[in-house]
């Protein structure tokens, strides 16, 4: 009996050492090494760059440090906005740096070019700060991801829950190129189909530096709302020029259909009170986002965006997913973090959908007057829950990840 009991030992010892060694073989280059392409020092890196980093690296740290006992780690670059250099690092990071995902990559430019490269490595990407729905649409990919929001959920969520709300005729300032014209389009069919009228629109060109004639037209249209179609840095100085003119005063609102807490803070509540907006997040709407806001404020000494807090969302999604496959293998982590739901203090009722768009609730907010403000970055008041289906819409039929 004592030697088959001892082979059987040996065999045991053997297939656990096999079948550990299977394990450690799951995580392909002892590492899992995660990229944060971003603006570090242009217009867009107050929304994203460190920030975004930073959020990175606080979901790295809370997950632990390693997953399936391999370390994680953070590598980060500057793709200065242009799409040539995104791709050259990203390129660079897939195919010599082993970067296993990539994240963040303001503007949309860039991040299809990210996208293609991602595609032809055959390597994980998940955009943030990225809003052209195309990313789920024509161009949707088994290897990308969109976290936070799109041109889409933020133009029609908007408009329907300000029309719901009585904001039934529209102006439209927008912005003279592609991504102006996605907003206003998207918006002004949720408006029509809702009853709603719009009443015309004018499109000042990019980093136009006198805004005041176009803002004159909308004021002069008497359209109960109007909307910013528009974004860095028109929408701001148009925000900022209608509270010059007394637009408020007069009984008009103002909804920017891109609008950051980023942007709010350096307008000042004087300037940007009463503005509406659509967010997926906000730093103070409850406990969950407190908590996890003022981590991120001790480190950075301001309150996160929407796009850095999903940054963090993405990334323990991201890792939780590997766990729990045992391993790092991109379309079956894919497929886990399509599974599994979404629910965090960034997402409510969030999930992956089969086109690789996350899609949760967003909010309605009003910013304060600074009367209403009691400390500091007070600036939301939440008028309404736009539920995700409802933002975001159905799938784009033209992407051919869709059962058809």
């Amino acid at each position: 009996m004592t030697p088959n009991r001892t082979g059987l030992s040996v065999v045991a010892a053997l297939a656990a050492t096999l079948l550990s060694g299977a394990a450690f073989a799951q995580v392909s280059d002892e590492i899992v090494k995660i990229g944060v392409l971003t603006d570090m020092n242009g217009p867009a890196s107050t929304p994203t760059g460190q920030g975004s980093v930073t959020a990175a690296q606080m979901a790295i740290d809370d997950f632990g440090g390693k997953v399936l006992g391999k370390p994680i780690s953070v590598v980060v670059g500057d793709h200065q906005l242009k799409p040539d250099i995104g791709g050259a690092i990203a390129r660079r990071w897939y195919d010599v740096d082993q970067v296993d995902l990539i994240v963040d990559v303001p503007v949309s430019a860039v991040g299809l070019a990210v996208q293609n490269i991602a595609n032809d490595k055959k390597k994980l990407f998940i955009t943030h700060s990225t809003l052209a729905a195309d990313f789920h649409g024509k161009f949707c990919s088994p290897y990308a991801m969109q976290w936070v929001i799109d041109t889409r959920s933020l133009a029609a969520g908007t408009a329907q829950a300000v029309v719901k709300r009585g904001g039934d005729s529209w102006f439209f300032i927008t912005d003279d190129y592609a991504f102006g014209h996605s907003l206003e389009r998207d918006a002004s069919s949720v408006v029509t189909a809702n009853g709603g009228k719009v009443l015309g629109s004018v499109r000042p060109p990019l980093a136009t530096p006198d805004l005041s004639s176009f803002v004159l037209q909308a004021q002069a249209s008497k359209a109960k709302i109007i909307g910013i179609a528009a974004g860095p840095p028109n929408n701001m100085n148009e925000i900022k020029t209608a509270a010059e003119f007394g637009v408020l005063k007069g009984g008009q609102q103002m909804a920017a259909l891109l609008a950051l807490i980023t942007d709010i803070h350096g307008l000042g509540l004087q300037a940007a009170q009463g503005l509406l907006l659509t967010t997926s997040f906000y730093w103070d709407m409850d406990d969950k986002t407190r908590e996890w806001a003022k981590r991120y404020f001790a480190k950075m000494n301001r309150m996160p965006t929407m796009w850095q807090a999903g940054v963090y969302s993405s990334v323990i999604h991201y890792l939780n997913a590997i766990k729990e496959t045992g391993t790092d293998d991109p379309l079956k982590v894919a497929a886990k973090m399509r599974e599994k739901p979404i629910e965090d203090f960034f997402s409510r009722n969030g999930r992956l959908r089969d086109d690789n768009l996350m899609v949760h609730d967003l909010w309605l907010v009003q910013v304060k007057s600074p009367e209403e403000s009691k400390y500091p970055w007070d600036y939301y008041k939440i008028l309404a829950t736009i539920p995700g289906d409802q933002a975001f819409g159905p799938p784009d039929p033209a992407c051919p990840m869709i059962k058809k």
